[in-house]
């Protein structure tokens, strides 16, 4: 403590701004995916999904016009993982996901 007796001034180091903040650009939310379709918003639900179920943040912006599409945005230190398992995802398709369902059905 400040009034500690015991404690010489000599003993206290000061605290930085930069040892308590990362003030890098690699928190900055970038897009990794956007679309305007008619099914960008479930497109995009899905590949939040997945980066969130391999542990990337990610965010969905959706636009109050329809007409503007969706956003999913990650930090950018994890731009280029988010984008391969999203190409790794696209790649697979549709039954890829049924089988995984399948399999996690399986172990009920």
């Amino acid at each position: 403590m400040a009034q500690d007796p015991e404690r010489g001034e000599r003993d206290e180091e000061p605290v930085s701004s930069e040892d308590t903040f990362d003030v890098s650009h690699d928190l900055d939310m970038v897009p990794v995916f956007s679309s305007t379709g008619v099914d960008s918003e479930v497109e995009g639900d899905l590949i939040c999904g997945v980066l969130a179920n391999t542990g990337i943040p990610a965010v969905l912006s959706r636009s109050t016009f329809p007409n503007l599409g969706v956003s999913v945005r990650v930090p950018r230190a994890q731009l280029a993982e988010a984008q391969r398992l999203i190409a790794e995802a696209q790649a697979a398709g549709p039954e890829a996901a049924a089988e995984a369902e399948r399999a996690t059905e399986d172990e009920r």
